[in-house]
């Protein structure tokens, strides 16, 4: 599959969709919206740390799920102005999929990401208090190259035994030199390759608990 193409989606019982290149599901098999507010959200302190014009930086858009739950919780902050959220993806969901797998979450706003041809997901979609750009394509090329600095990193790879490429300390490195000093990233892998690699890139690296069945995850503040 070429970097950019849309990926082939399995399911499992109750509409949970499974990437068939990484045989990994997108979200937990438990609860996908409790899993990104405990990881991603409590993860990096929000909505606590929110305010207009908050920067979130992710590896692996996905289903969109965490995009909308952070668009979500900021809405419910009341505090006016526009979230900004860029992700990187190399393998974009079918946009029916997408559809497919947001349908379990209906009191998210799913409608932020129905902009334009529903056969593809845009490449930037903007509201009224959002900013989404999905920059297509294999990370360790595509974020060197972007010009912004995230307040939060939401570090959503699959599997970092199955796609070890998007965990490598290259790749980690232009994390942490697109964070802002003080930053934060939070992520559901406490692998120690990974957690070796934040801390090299310039993360003070902590384990704390998981969601869930993983017993452990991974958050970090940019020294």
């Amino acid at each position: 599959m070429t970097k950019g193409q849309t990926e082939r989606i399995d399911w499992r019982p109750g509409d949970v969709p499974v990437s068939t290149l990484f045989d990994d599901p997108y979200y937990s098999l438990d609860n996908g919206l409790a899993e990104t507010r405990h990881v991603f959200l409590a993860g990096n302190d929000l909505p606590g740390r929110f305010r207009p014009g908050f920067q979130i930086a992710e590896l692996g858009f996905g289903t969109g799920l965490n995009f909308l739950t952070a668009l979500q919780a900021f809405r419910d902050a009341g505090l006016g102005g526009v979230l900004r959220f860029t992700s990187f993806e190399a393998y974009p969901m079918p946009v029916a999929a997408m559809t497919r797998a947001l349908a379990r979450f209906p009191d998210l706003p799913g409608e932020c990401l129905m902009a334009g041809d529903a056969s593809a997901l845009p490449t930037r979609i903007t509201g009224a208090d959002f900013e989404l750009h999905v920059i297509k394509g294999d990370a360790r090329e595509t974020l060197p190259q972007w010009q912004g600095c995230a307040d939060a990193w939401f570090l959503d790879g699959f599997s970092p035994a199955r796609n070890p490429e998007l965990w490598g300390g290259a790749l980690m490195d232009a994390v942490a030199r697109h964070t802002v000093p003080g930053g934060t990233f939070a992520t559901y892998t406490a692998a120690g390759d990974v957690r070796r690699a934040l801390d090299a890139a310039g993360f003070d690296v902590s384990r704390v608990p998981g969601f869930g069945r993983k017993r452990h995850m991974s958050l970090g503040r940019r020294r």
